[in-house]
């Protein structure tokens, strides 16, 4: 999750970005690997500008989070909105048009995607809504581990980043030139963040409520509840404090101020003083997906005081850091005894409401029909695909907290958007710490220009091992249990779509791939100029 602590200080991750040093290669020899992997991608595995996140290099299969068709781009990061952040980064860093014209298709592909409301779905479809629907009846509905994915719901999703990335990177190309075309969709985006906040602060998961809840196993549908999870809030926040900073458009302020004390108001008294992934509209939390018990979430609380941390760089306002302490002690509270320890993870993800007992996450069957999820006390065999334990350095927040209450508020927010006076521009730089998010096929591993210069192969693409794989929609899952233990495995039998771990990856193209390589060549350049 990316927060707003990276936003506030980019300016120094950008400068840091571009003195990085170019190792062997030469700045032709950069600029030349950088244009022709860029237009690879571009002219070769582009769909009307929009991107996936891998596939196989004769385009028989792809994938974004699940097997995509091949009228299918993919919203959701590392896709097609950070491909354009990408392709400005590039133009940045080289003065070459060629990238800002790239970054332009990319942006044509989400704005032909956005929705009615004015956000997005996970992926773009350019095979209209039947291809959608038989996507849907077929390769989702069948995605054991993936709910999110088993019903379409018809609305735009804050879920993973996808809406939020989209409107940051609309945002940041019209201000780029003010291309008239783009202010149209920006504003749609606008209004489409401001009209789906609650009054309270909050946001939904997704937008805007359908006309049919879904009941997933028995259980409400979870869209509509305020979502902490994978940083709803906070990215939205970080969207409209950007738009404030390049417009000084005050309408913004008090919604963003709202979503910062919804974090005030949603954490739990002590001595449990901590945060759920989501909330009902009247501040309980609650679960959401059959493996998301209702229960007190350790990273989530570790994410929201780094929130609280941020707010106070913000605002200077002493109620961010209030809480804090609190937060804090809970953490240390529930620390798993060492024989618990996993891999280095040492707090359990759930804990019980009132108790601080260790929720446990399984399930049984072997597919979407006859499989299920179940909660209990029991820390083995849980769950491969979500884990029941967290890495989660307290003492590092203890540190920054303790920093930030001996700093003066009008020093620690001294460098905040939104206390400068006029505007100011956005960062030209915005992917220098870019992750794989969902995406297990970007290699992220340091790579030296001089060996990148060398490793993209004839026809302009980096090979990667494509380590996630799925197996192909045959037919839907049966009621009979197939023999064999799915317990912690990230797919069940050979008719469940989720995509898991291949024994003997293929190699092929990946998107998130080629984006890291591509900023390893921009932080080269640097020196170079």
């Amino acid at each position: 999750m990316r927060h707003l602590k990276a936003m506030i200080f980019a300016g120094a991750a950008a400068a840091a970005m571009i003195t990085a040093p170019a190792g062997a290669a030469t700045r032709a020899q950069i600029l030349s690997t950088m244009k022709r992997a860029s237009e690879f991608m571009v002219d070769k595995v582009a769909v009307r500008g929009g991107y996936v996140w891998a596939q196989l290099p004769d385009g028989s299969r792809r994938w974004g989070e699940m097997e995509a068709y091949p009228t299918m781009i993919w919203v959701q990061p590392p896709g097609t909105g950070t491909m354009g952040h990408l392709f400005l980064d590039a133009y940045h860093a080289t003065g070459d048009d060629y990238y800002y014209r790239a970054a332009t298709k990319a942006a044509d592909a989400l704005v032909a995607g956005q929705l009615p409301a004015g956000g997005w779905h996970y992926f773009i479809d350019f095979g209209g809504p039947a291809s959608t629907a038989k996507w849907y009846a077929t390769i989702g509905k069948n995605a054991w581990r993936l709910e999110e994915f088993q019903h379409y719901w018809g609305n735009a999703t804050f879920d993973d980043a996808g809406t939020s990335e989209a409107m940051q990177f609309l945002l940041r190309l019209y201000v780029e030139r003010h291309d008239p075309k783009y202010l149209p969709p920006l504003k749609k985006a606008l209004n489409f963040v401001l009209k789906s906040q609650y009054a309270n602060g909050g946001w939904p998961q997704r937008y805007p409520a359908t006309k049919f809840p879904y009941i997933d196993h028995g259980k409400p549908d979870y869209t509509s509840f305020i979502t902490f999870n994978d940083d709803v809030a906070g990215e939205n926040i970080r969207f409209l404090i950007q738009y404030y900073q390049v417009t000084g458009d005050t309408r913004v302020l008090d919604p963003i101020h709202r979503a910062m004390d919804i974090n005030v108001k949603t954490q739990q008294p002590a001595p449990q003083a901590g945060w759920g992934l989501q909330y009902t509209l009247d501040l309980k939390p609650t679960g959401a997906r059959t493996y998301e018990p209702t229960a007190i979430v350790t990273h989530t609380t570790y994410a929201n005081v780094e929130q609280l941390l941020n707010f106070y760089r913000l605002t200077g306002d002493p109620k961010f850091l209030a809480g804090v302490p609190d937060a804090l002690d809970w953490l240390d509270s529930v620390k798993s005894p060492p024989e618990l320890n996993k891999d280095g993870k040492t707090y359990p993800t759930f804990l019980e409401i009132g108790t601080n007992k260790p929720i446990y996450v399984h399930r049984r069957g072997s597919n979407v029909v006859n499989g299920e999820y179940y909660v209990d006390g029991n820390p083995a065999s849980t769950l491969g695909h979500y884990s029941s334990f967290r890495h989660l350095d307290v003492p590092k927040l203890r540190r920054e907290y303790e920093e930030l209450k001996a700093t003066p508020p009008e020093v620690a927010s001294k460098d905040s958007p939104l206390k400068a006076t006029g505007r100011r521009p956005l960062d030209r730089y915005y992917l220098t710490d870019m992750g794989a998010g969902s995406d297990r096929n970007a290699d992220l591993a340091a790579n030296s220009p001089d060996a990148l210069v060398k490793t993209l192969n004839g026809a302009g693409w980096w090979p990667a091992e494509l380590k996630m794989t799925s197996h192909r929609y045959m037919h839907d899952g049966s009621k009979t249990v197939t023999p064999g233990d799915y317990s912690t495995t990230r797919v069940g039998d050979e008719t469940d779509t989720s995509p898991y771990l291949d024994p003997k990856p293929a190699v092929g193209i990946s998107t998130g791939t080629y984006i890291a390589h591509m900023e390893t060549l921009i932080a080269a350049l640097g020196d170079a100029k």
